[in-house]
Formats: C-alpha cells, structure tokens, sequence
C-alpha cells in the first residue's frame, strides 16, 4: 500500500501489539512528472508547438521501438546483473519513455501564441527596439521557446517584462520602442 512517498511493507502481531515495517522509497522521476501538468500554461507559438509534435512521434515511431529491440536482443545475451550492453539498452529505453512523457505534458499545458491585434507589447509581438541610434528586433514569446541570440525573448525575462504593456514610443530598461508589429 502506497502512503506519499512511504511504503508499508509487512505487519506482524507480537502479542497483543500490531507490529509494522515502514519504509520511505524515493519518488521516481515519472512520478515527478505526472504532477509537472500543475505548472500552469506554456505560452508557445504554432511552429513551436509542431516540433514538439515532431520530436515526440519521433521518439515514439523511431527511436524508442530501436531501444525496445535493443533491449530485447541484449537480453538475450544471458545474465543481466553483468550485462553491461543491456544495462545501457535499458537505460536509453528509459530515458527515451521519460522523454515521451514529457513532451506529452508540455503538448498538453501548451497555449499557442496568437498574433496580437493590439497596440501594445504582448505575448506574440515582434517589437523594434532602439538604444544609442543601434536598432534591435525581438519577438516576446514563453520562456520555452526563448534564444536572445535568435532575438526571442521570454515574456518573464527582465527586458521582457519591463516591454509587456508598453506602447510605440515609450521606453522599457533604456529603450525606445520604434515599432510593434
């Protein structure tokens, strides 16, 4: 019987008193994962969530039916405590299922970014952003989807958050914003 993250394990009567054995066991990885569908929305744009898409089928029609014959053909190699070849195949085989179950939660809590219709910096805007004559461009997207050096911004980075809100004109940490599209 499963109590949280303890697991009775055998109850004996010594006398009149009932005696049992307790013991904590770790929580695994998949289980952490389970819970991980509580951590609220991730905001990503359509081509964003597509590779997700892609990514996960991949591993579930490619990869993970190559470690499960992996698996299969290393077992049959005899002893599986010094198998090193099928501790490994078990390994990957593994990591390939925690991968699938967390690219399933991700397309399941995903929100995709629609273009934005306002005139104010949101989730979605592609905003031209000018300091010292030097002009930068930055689409605001989630964090999953941020690479600064790709000129995506997380809406909850630092610059991100100071742009949310904001109008063409105004500035946000030392920068005037030129242009929102």
């Amino acid at each position: 019987q499963r109590l949280g993250a303890w697991m009775r394990f055998s109850t004996r009567k010594k006398g009149n008193v009932l005696h049992s054995t307790r013991m904590r066991l770790p929580i695994r990885r998949s289980e952490k994962l389970q819970t991980s569908s509580d951590d609220g929305p991730l905001y990503i744009t359509q081509e964003g969530l597509n590779r997700l898409k892609q990514k996960r089928d991949r591993i579930e029609h490619h990869d993970l039916p190559q470690a499960i014959a992996d698996v299969r053909t290393t077992g049959e190699l005899g002893d599986f405590s010094e198998n090193a070849e099928y501790q490994e195949a078990k390994w990957r085989m593994r990591r390939l299922h925690g991968q699938v179950a967390r690219l399933t939660d991700q397309i399941k809590r995903a929100l995709v970014i629609e273009q934005p219709s306002t005139d104010l910096v949101s989730l979605g805007s592609t905003v031209v952003l000018e300091k010292n004559e030097v002009q930068t461009t930055f689409q605001i997207v989630g964090p999953h989807e941020a690479d600064p050096a790709r000129g995506r911004i997380s809406h909850v980075s630092p610059l991100g958050t100071a742009l949310m809100g904001k109008r063409v004109g105004e500035t946000a940490n030392g920068f005037l914003i030129k242009q929102l599209r």
